[in-house]
């Protein structure tokens, strides 16, 4: 796939690559089957944890091309349970990128295989690292959002990510208070 299909590119002045969100966008799909559920025949919260890290890391490589590391998962909401027999659909893309960090969003539906109905059942926000073969944080390329959809998706990644500093900050400052 060459950047011009996966809607990168780099500048003319620099090596600075530029991406948009829409060509990090990921789609994994799962048919729930009786060992992915619990006692009421719905999946297991860690399964669908596990679902969403593997998807929002594919958008994560792909928005920077090189291995990525999960630093932290926020804001998981479970809204509906997942049944089985149903299609689990996992949509997964770039919402803002840093200096070696970038945040995805992850939304999650139940998917009727025979009316294709959806269902909205969870959401959550990943923290990956871009690392290099030494496995040490490495830069990654400029996030461009374009869509109404992107441009608010990025601010309010901005805002999230202000809230995570903050709180580790009063958490180390409350560790030094007697």
């Amino acid at each position: 796939m060459n950047d011009e299909t996966h809607n990168s590119k780099r500048t003319a002045s620099t090596d600075v690559r530029i991406v948009h969100p829409s060509a990090t966008r990921t789609e994994m799909t799962w048919i729930v089957m009786p060992g992915d559920c619990n006692a009421l025949d719905t999946v297991f919260g860690g399964q669908v944890c596990s679902w969403i890290d593997v998807c929002a890391a594919v958008a994560a490589q792909r928005f920077c091309n090189c291995n990525v590391v999960t630093a932290g998962m926020d804001g998981l909401v479970f809204k509906a349970p997942i049944r089985r027999g149903m299609v689990a659909v996992l949509q997964a893309q770039v919402n803002w990128a840093g200096r070696t960090s970038m945040e995805v969003g992850v939304r999650v539906e139940e998917e009727d295989p025979f009316t294709g109905k959806r269902v909205h059942t969870s959401a959550a926000y990943l923290t990956f690292v871009a690392v290099d073969t030494d496995r040490k944080p490495c830069p990654v390329p400029q996030l461009r959002p374009h869509s109404e959809i992107e441009i608010r998706r990025h601010r309010e990644a901005q805002q999230r990510r202000q809230t995570r500093l903050a709180h580790r900050e009063r958490i180390r400052a409350g560790r030094n208070t007697p």
